[in-house]
């Protein structure tokens, strides 16, 4: 199911490249990055309505965000929600929409990077093959055939982007534990009204017209329900393997850009494309395993009790997949994991 969740977070947010790359050329960068995610935000907030209307359903004590988020709620937004968004935006109007998706697979590497340098998740050999290859299919994708020259300007906006997101997956990572609609409602409103506040305080021309709609339109879903899923992942996942899956993502960006934006950037799009790949197989085939030991811990996450760590009974039936405040045992064994919610350990 956490897979699951992941190429869905994907499959939704590289649609988002080519689309908005149509969009820039009618809305100031800024501009159009506070759209999307106010986008995401009123999508999700009409979700919640319907929701509650519907089913009941709302936001559980137990998976509310609380006080101790805020601060890793904060930096995701600022490095997710603002800085990467409209660093991605100013770079499509310097490259194409194609190139443009695919160098999004620097937010994998990047996940992967800081995951390893600033909280000890494990660093694979084949994570490492995974970053050498990403890393030279971007110089590649630099390449602007239309000029002759290596359009390094745009590259490094995108290098930018790819870690202010690698940042925010991290960040985000800590929370994941929360209710997922409540995160991305919070990072969607207050981004997006930063975002679009620097643009209005520049002077940006911001046309009233269809555009707005759309670019709201794509928001809600390539950002919020993409954002949604990519919670629901980190969970099972964590932050370097899910990453790892969104990396898809940039991929169905490529192909939707050469379809709706006809774009094609001559000879260097076959090697960029297969370093690409084969960094993405690195990462999925990346397996970890070693003797490990749990403390007793007592959280709140969306879980079934398909697995041994989840076997616990409740006074009243259930639906599965559920999410209620939970205790685990201690515990010391070995096996293949990733750095999920129950798996926050370092290495040596």
């Amino acid at each position: 199911m956490p897979i699951t969740f992941a190429i869905l977070a994907a499959t939704l947010f590289g649609l988002s490249t080519p689309f908005a790359k149509l969009l820039v050329s009618n809305i100031p960068p800024v501009a159009l990055a506070g759209l999307l995610y106010l986008g995401a935000f009123l999508g999700l907030g009409l979700y919640v309505v319907l929701r509650r209307v519907v089913s009941g359903q709302h936001v559980t004590p137990s998976s509310a965000l609380r006080k101790a988020d805020l601060p890793w709620l904060a930096g995701a937004i600022l490095s997710g929600g603002i800085l990467a968004p409209i660093s991605l935006m100013i770079g499509l109007t310097l490259i194409s929409g194609f190139s443009a998706s695919l160098l999004l697979n620097m937010e994998g590497v990047a996940t992967a990077v800081i995951a390893t340098m600033l909280f000890k998740e494990g660093l694979g050999r084949r994570l490492v093959i995974a970053l050498v290859c990403v890393t030279a299919a971007g110089v590649l994708l630099s390449w602007d055939p239309s000029q002759g020259t290596w359009n390094i300007v745009g590259f490094m906006l995108l290098i930018l982007a790819g870690f202010g997101w690698g940042l925010d997956n991290n960040l985000t990572r800590n929370i994941c534990g929360r209710d997922p609609v409540q995160i991305a409602l919070a990072k969607g409103g207050l981004a997006g009204s930063a975002s679009l506040a620097i643009a209005i305080a520049l002077g940006l021309n911001i046309s009233i017209d269809a555009q707005i709609l759309w670019a709201l339109v794509l928001g809600a879903v390539s950002y919020g329900a993409s954002l949604v899923f990519f919670v629901l992942a980190l969970q099972g996942l964590g932050a370097t393997r899910t990453g790892v899956f969104f990396s898809l993502g940039p991929f169905v960006g490529a192909i939707v850009s050469i379809i709706v934006l006809e774009e094609w950037l001559g000879w260097v799009v076959l090697p960029a494309l297969a370093l690409m790949a084969l960094g993405v197989l690195a990462l999925v085939n990346e397996r970890h395993s070693h003797e490990h030991g749990h403390e007793d811990a007592t959280h709140a996450h969306i879980h079934t009790h398909g697995d041994s760590s989840h076997i616990h009974c409740h006074t009243e039936p259930v639906r599965e997949p559920h999410n209620h405040e939970h205790t685990h045992k201690a515990a010391v064994h070995d096996h293949v994991h990733w750095p999920d919610i129950h798996h926050r350990h370092t290495h040596d």
